[in-house]
């Protein structure tokens, strides 16, 4: 792929990135695969993308026994339109736990992107994971697919 068109890609994640906030999170368990709704925050190179979980709760478990995930953002609206119009990214990545020091660059990055959850991301039962990007899959007008692959080589 050449870097007009890696660039191109990336434009449109980050664009689609800062129109959303949340995103699906897959992770999988010792049984089954689990999804669910997370506030994320994306690096501007879109290296990492962070997120915060409760560590009671069924998605940290996951990613405990396995940090293989997959992170859905779209912008879709329910209606037909999003079959022509719509976008889609899938994130493929490794999850990793996160140190949440006050001075750590990603807390600081993902509190100035959702403020509301600074303490909750703070507290003793919650933690900050980063998700190191493998690869994203950017899909538009319903079956355009086209895959950026981060340079920083992940197994996924």
């Amino acid at each position: 792929m050449d870097s007009k068109h890696e660039t191109s890609i990336k434009r449109a994640v980050q664009r689609l990135f800062a129109k959303q906030r949340l995103a699906c999170l897959a992770t999988s368990g010792a049984r089954q695969p689990h999804t669910s709704l997370v506030a994320f925050a994306a690096t501007d190179d879109l290296e990492a993308i962070l997120f915060a979980t409760a560590k009671s709760s069924r998605k940290y478990v996951c990613l405990k026994a396995n940090d293989r995930v997959s992170m859905l953002i779209d912008d879709r609206t329910n209606r037909i339109t999003d079959f022509k119009k719509g976008t889609a990214v899938t994130v493929v990545g490794r999850a990793e736990e996160l140190d949440t020091d006050r001075g750590n660059r990603y807390l600081k990055l993902y509190t100035k992107r959702h403020p509301y959850l600074e303490e909750f991301v703070e507290s003793q039962q919650s933690s900050l994971f980063r998700i190191e990007v493998a690869t994203y899959r950017l899909v538009t007008r319903f079956q355009q697919v086209e895959e950026l692959h981060m340079r920083r080589r992940v197994g996924h």
